[in-house]
């Protein structure tokens, strides 16, 4: 009797795990997929002025460039736009149905999980690790990570030498000993730039901050400087222009783009269609003017070479 209970319980729980499977699998929706329910789920980070939120009454409200952006893909593909507000230790999972993070180096897989969104898109950098677990479109922004610090600080602005390789060297050489703010498991992760070789004393959040919060976070706390990326550091100088600095980089030139389920080869290919036509009209630039006015002045280049089809 005991060996009969055991096995149907182990029955109940090998049918669980197969359609807990199926479930996935059902899930993880290409293009056509998508077009025959009707729907676009956009998995979004609240992040600078790529997701912003903010509450209208009872309920939250979404705007920013990666919002409209999917708004008028939606559109593009004769679908509804539905945005699915996410984290960046939840995002991968939700779009995946099994959530990796970046621990000691490599990719730590979580157990399975629903997935509940088609795209990632809230100024989403790209990274090897990252490439291991999502298909990136074409990038579409450029970015950096920065260093920034307290206007009071002694740390000085470095004089760029022409090369951003040895720029990064005089920044990290400053850091010893400094307070310095990063954010794991985002674009800020100090094992991407390998800050603790610098021997700076690096701070982590012992709460989730969102990207956008660094530089309260830094000018609330005992700390000197932080990590932040361009988008965020614009944004920040605007806002902040007497209380804080720009050192000077952190890291190479960085890119950005919208992450795709590695089963959604068609959906990929038509956002990246929709993106070289955008950017040959002249709308994309206008809807990056739009929230980034200023990023002009430093990608120039960049913005010129999209239009024009040089970048991918």
């Amino acid at each position: 009797m005991r060996l009969q209970v055991k096995s149907r319980f182990l029955i109940q729980l090998l049918l669980f795990f197969i359609l807990g499977a199926s479930m996935t699998q059902v899930m993880a929706r290409d293009l056509a997929e998508i077009q025959a329910e009707g729907v676009l789920r956009h998995l979004g980070v609240p992040y600078a002025n790529f997701v912003s939120q903010y509450s209208e009454g009872n309920k939250l409200t979404h705007s920013g460039l990666d919002i409209e952006l999917m708004q008028n893909f939606a559109r593009y593909l004769g679908v509804e736009y539905e945005f699915v507000p996410a984290t960046w230790t939840s995002v991968f999972g939700m779009l995946t149905g099994r959530n990796g993070q970046f621990i000691n180096n490599k990719v730590v897989y979580g157990e399975p999980e629903s997935i509940i969104g088609d795209v990632i898109a809230n100024g989403f950098t790209i990274f090897d690790w990252r490439k291991e677990i999502v298909d990136f479109s074409d990038d579409y922004f450029p970015s950096a990570v920065w260093l920034v610090a307290r206007t009071e600080s002694n740390l000085n602005p470095i004089t760029p030498s022409g090369s951003t390789l040895r720029d990064v060297r005089m920044v990290k050489g400053m850091l010893k000993e400094r307070d310095i703010l990063a954010m794991k498991q985002s674009c800020l992760d100090p094992d991407l730039y390998n800050l603790y070789a610098t021997q700076a004393n690096v701070i982590l959040p012992t709460k989730q901050l969102q990207l956008n919060e660094m530089v309260p976070f830094l000018l609330n706390v005992e700390a000197e400087a932080t990590l932040l990326d361009v988008a965020d550091s614009l944004i920040a100088i605007d806002k902040w222009p007497s209380a804080i600095k720009i050192i000077g980089p952190i890291s190479d030139e960085q890119r950005m783009a919208v992450g795709f389920r590695k089963q959604s080869p068609e959906l990929r290919k038509a956002f990246n269609q929709y993106l070289r036509q955008i950017r040959a009209d002249g709308s994309y630039n206008k809807l990056v003017k739009k929230y980034y006015p200023t990023v002009f002045h430093y990608y120039q280049d960049y913005f010129d070479k999209s239009a024009a089809g040089v970048h991918k």
